[in-house]
């Protein structure tokens, strides 16, 4: 479990009574539902749920791709406001995601060196030189164990799965966001890696001092990377604390249960409840 980065707390993105609703009437689905929550700066969250608990439209609604229904988004305690396209522009430099499918993260026509010359004019460096910005992406390939040299006037869809993601980071550690909303950020990388990435966005994290919050189905995750965790069923947040306190002594019954569903080498499955 990650250590908590600092023992004054800072807050950097919070919400009260958030809430959004898909459709009227009988069609009506609550999403999200009057969650209240308070991301510190440096901390490292996991955001826990099954499929269809409403952690991702939660995730969506942070970053402004989508508008609540009800409540109130804060960031570094103020009001968001993203209702230009300017203050848009200027709260996306401050928060930024790594996407569950890398695939349809990249403009399959922007060739590799596109996609990181971009972060680096997004954080005032058009002026560079051109050698310099050719430092900055060796340097930020290099953070994710990939040769700038063998990506170079590549297109995304070269690559692998795994590769597109450890290029999204990379992008990341270019653009130093004070947010970063990571959705499965490990789902196209092969188990052996998973640990790999994980430890490269924690190091980021710690480094910057960015706040990280993971959206994830995989409780062990959580625990592995996490401060503080919370637990999300169908558009609720029913259970939060540290990561020690929520996974290792858990009180709600579906917290209980998300544990209970991880298979263990060393006991018999349960599959009654699948």
């Amino acid at each position: 479990m990650a250590e908590i980065r600092s023992l004054e707390k800072k807050s950097c993105l919070s919400g009260s009574g958030l809430t959004k609703v898909f459709g009227f009437g009988n069609q009506k689905t609550v999403a999200v539902d009057h969650v209240d929550f308070n991301f510190y700066e440096g901390e490292v969250v996991s955001i826990v749920g099954e499929s269809g608990s409403g952690k991702t439209t939660l995730a969506k609604m942070l970053l402004g791709l989508i508008s609540s229904t009800e409540g109130e988004i804060y960031f570094q305690g103020k009001k968001l406001d993203i209702r230009t396209q300017r203050k848009k522009r200027e709260y996306w430099k401050n928060i930024q995601a790594i996407f569950q499918d890398p695939f349809s993260s990249y403009n399959i026509f922007n060739k590799i060196d596109s996609v990181l010359l971009d972060c680096i004019h997004m954080r005032g460096g058009r002026k560079f030189s051109h050698a310099k910005k050719v430092e900055l992406m060796i340097e930020a390939c290099s953070f994710v164990n990939l040769k700038f040299e063998e990506l170079t006037n590549k297109y995304p869809f070269e690559l692998s799965g795994g590769q597109m993601q450890r290029l999204m980071i990379a992008r990341i550690f270019l653009l130093k966001p004070q947010v970063l909303l990571a959705d499965e950020p490990t789902s196209m990388i092969d188990a052996s890696s998973r640990a790999t990435i994980l430890d490269y966005l924690t190091k980021l994290s710690k480094e910057t001092g960015m706040t990280t919050i993971f959206i994830t189905h995989d409780i062990g995750l959580a625990y592995y990377v996490s401060d503080t965790v919370y637990i999300m069923e169908r558009g609720k947040f029913v259970e939060s604390g540290s990561a020690d306190a929520v996974i290792l002594t858990p009180k709600e019954p579906y917290t209980q249960r998300l544990i209970n569903d991880v298979p263990k080498i060393y006991e018999a499955w349960d599959l009654s409840t699948v």
